[in-house]
């Protein structure tokens, strides 16, 4: 598992080519250029680990391409502490991103596949999340609700009711609403019932599954 000055060099690249797409929270750069994001893909795609694109990770599922893991941890707004719901662990690179910021991590993926490889991989880079699951996403973690912030990293056709009802007030969910292609909405919970929603373009994500039991 090395980590070169070669791959920091590449990440540096990254970074600049993301501040020219427009972002520009400062601690989610630094996250970027600290993560070796190579070790979160299969060898064979080590050499584009820092290329602008998604790749293949195992069942049917992606890491995201890393414009679209800082566009998403930018509408955050993290705050050190912050205590976020992220569903679909996927690889973990979006579960590093987030620790690395400061972020009490919970996380839950459907895969069992993924689900196994990632807890073994985190630990090994020092990533300690705060909680790991095997579940549906949809439901969320009721048992560890409510959140500052909940991501979604994948496309739901509607937004869950059960994640509405575990953001605390003044917290934020962001997910990519739509079928064949998806909008990015943030959505803010105002009190029990009121939430704002804000529309941030065109997104492609793999689904979000739901377990229809």
């Amino acid at each position: 598992m090395k980590d070169t000055a070669k791959h920091q060099g590449l990440r540096n690249q990254l970074v600049k080519l993301l501040q020219d797409k427009g972002i520009v929270d400062k601690n989610v750069l630094k996250a970027i250029s600290t993560i070796p994001r190579h070790l979160f893909l299969n060898s064979s795609f080590e050499d584009y680990a820092y290329q602008d694109k998604a790749f293949p990770i195992g069942a049917g599922q992606t890491i995201s391409q890393p414009f679209t893991v800082a566009f998403q941890t930018q509408l955050l707004e993290i705050k050190k502490g912050d205590k976020i719901l992220e569903i679909g662990t996927g690889s973990g690179y979006q579960t590093a991103v987030l620790y690395l910021m400061g972020a009490k991590v919970y996380s839950v993926e459907r895969q069992n596949e993924l689900f196994k490889q990632t807890s073994a991989l985190l630990p090994k880079l020092g990533i300690r999340p705060k909680h790991l699951s095997f579940g549906d996403g949809y439901k969320g973690l009721p048992n560890h609700a409510p959140f500052d912030s909940i991501i979604v990293t994948a496309g739901a056709p509607t937004i869950p009711k059960p994640l509405m009802a575990q953001l605390k007030i003044g917290g934020k969910l962001i997910i990519p609403v739509g079928d064949e292609n998806q909008i990015m909405i943030k959505l803010i919970r105002k009190n029990e019932t009121q939430f704002e929603k804000h529309e941030y373009g065109d997104f492609k994500f793999v689904p979000l599954l739901e377990d229809k039991k």
